[in-house]
């Protein structure tokens, strides 16, 4: 998968071919209802809104119809939303950069200061004239003193608590108490109501904690009932034999999960009433039309799937993620379904095109106003230190039909650095289609003959090729 440019057609190519994009990825329903913005709508730069929620996997819904009826059917879902690495900082270093963590460099959650802020989209955005913003988690073991690079205002909470927490607010770290959730939308408020005497454009970028550990809910929401769930076939999976070790050592159950699910929806209520409060802000504003927002999940979450009831690992619970974007006036207000697979190294390319900034520095991803499809994505995962037991270094090639994946002896270092021979420990390939879940590991005591028939020399020729590019 080779690193791209900025999609050729650009904010104003896309107005124009906004119908004829919508017809080859929307559903039936979806694409006749689909009809290009007038040029003139988009003239200007628009303001972005990037909403980051923390570990929120897909089916969770069910907590946010605000964000979906805002978001979703009134803009673009994408069905197919993936992280390139289903870790905190590696994921949002993807998100600033547009880079795969193997490129942007960092790879773990204790190296946040590897990240070259000269890739960032915050600095070309800011380099543009937009004011920016950042509220609420940045990059995990962010030391709160520093101030985060070419933000015009923020409130980093590091480290990143529910109540009453610690933030550095515009370089003075205090405590701010109050539900972190909250706290963060309120700032956000203010800087977005700025806009009214400050005729710049601008970019928020919101991470609240939700709905990562330990899953606290505001007071409101702590007893609200959620509904009930039965699982899927991948959480009471018998016989996990043909996993890799740490799978087959799993125990997580049902009732795990659920109590997890459970945690996870009533933290997410809030973050569903501040993404309505941004909304009303934005309306009252009359910035709605021409703001593009953006809604994911950092990573996935797996509910008890295969034993594991965490991320960090090559399965679709965790890699996939809620991906919503919104623009009515660059044509992405129609309720429409694309079904690209799409990631978010995507999302920097997309906010760079949209406001006409041209990178200096490549980018791995692509515009999503273009037509640009990708036939399949890398996923990679890498193991910090040599403590024993979790996930072993991994990377995947990642298609709708199918999933090829080879974990590997590395690890990184005290300074984020991989290391180790790359010797492959163990194999998995799945046939997406026939099991979408990933119950039937077809490599697992598979013969050559076997192999060649599943087309893996090829598939492990493209993952090569891929982790190098």
């Amino acid at each position: 998968m080779s690193r791209t440019e900025p999609s050729r057609l650009g904010r104003r190519g896309f107005l124009t071919g906004a119908a004829a994009v919508a017809a080859t990825v929307a559903t039936p329903a979806t694409a006749a209802a689909t009809a290009p913005a007038a040029p003139a709508a988009a003239a200007a730069r628009p303001n972005i809104l990037v909403i980051l929620t923390d570990d929120q996997p897909k089916q969770t819904e069910w907590a946010t119809p605000k964000t979906v009826g805002w978001l979703a059917d009134h803009g673009v879902r994408f069905t197919a939303g993936h992280v390139a690495t289903p870790l905190c900082a590696p994921s949002r270093s993807s998100i600033f950069s547009g880079r795969q963590a193997h490129n942007h460099g960092v790879l773990d959650n204790s190296s946040p200061y590897n990240l070259d802020q000269h890739t960032t989209v915050q600095r070309y955005l800011h380099q543009a004239g937009y004011r920016t913003g950042l509220f609420g988690k940045y990059l995990n073991a962010w030391r709160a003193a520093d101030n985060p690079p070419h933000f015009d205002e923020w409130l980093l909470e590091s480290p990143v608590a529910y109540n009453d927490g610690t933030y550095n607010d515009n370089g003075t770290v205090r405590a701010v108490p109050g539900y972190s959730t909250t706290v963060i939308r309120d700032r956000t408020l203010a800087f977005l109501d700025k806009a009214a005497t400050d005729r710049r454009p601008w970019f928020a970028f919101v991470a609240p904690k939700a709905s990562h550990e330990p899953n606290t809910p505001e007071p409101t929401y702590a007893e609200t009932a959620v509904p009930a769930w039965d699982g899927r076939p991948s959480v009471t999976e018998a016989d996990r034999s043909d996993k890799p070790d740490f799978i087959q050592d799993a125990t997580a159950t049902l009732a795990d999960a659920r109590a997890l699910r459970r945690r996870q929806l009533r933290t997410l209520l809030s973050v569903d009433d501040a993404v309505q409060a941004f909304h009303d802000k934005l309306a009252a504003l009359g910035q709605l039309e021409n703001t593009l927002v953006f809604y994911l999940g950092d990573n996935g979450y797996t509910w008890a799937d295969h034993g594991w009831l965490k991320k960090s690992v090559p399965y679709r619970p965790a890699i996939e993620v809620p991906f919503y974007v919104s623009w009515p006036a660059g044509g992405l207000g129609s309720g429409t379904v694309d079904h690209r697979i799409v990631a978010n190294i995507d999302i920097a390319p997309t906010i760079l095109d949209a406001a006409g900034v041209t990178p200096d520095t490549p980018q791995d991803g692509h515009s999503l106003l273009g037509t640009e499809s990708r036939d399949h994505l890398l996923v990679e995962w890498w193991k910090h230190g040599t403590a024993a037991g979790g996930p072993h270094t991994w990377s995947s090639y990642v298609s709708t039909t199918e999933q090829y994946t080879e974990y590997y002896r590395i690890h990184t270092d005290a300074g984020g650095k991989p290391v180790g021979t790359g010797e492959v420990l163990f194999r998995e390939y799945y046939d997406l289609e026939a099991d979408p879940h990933q119950l039937t590991n077809l490599l697992y005591g598979a013969t050559p003959q076997d192999e060649q028939r599943l087309g893996i020399p090829a598939l492990a020729s493209a993952l090569a090729a891929d982790r190098t590019a």
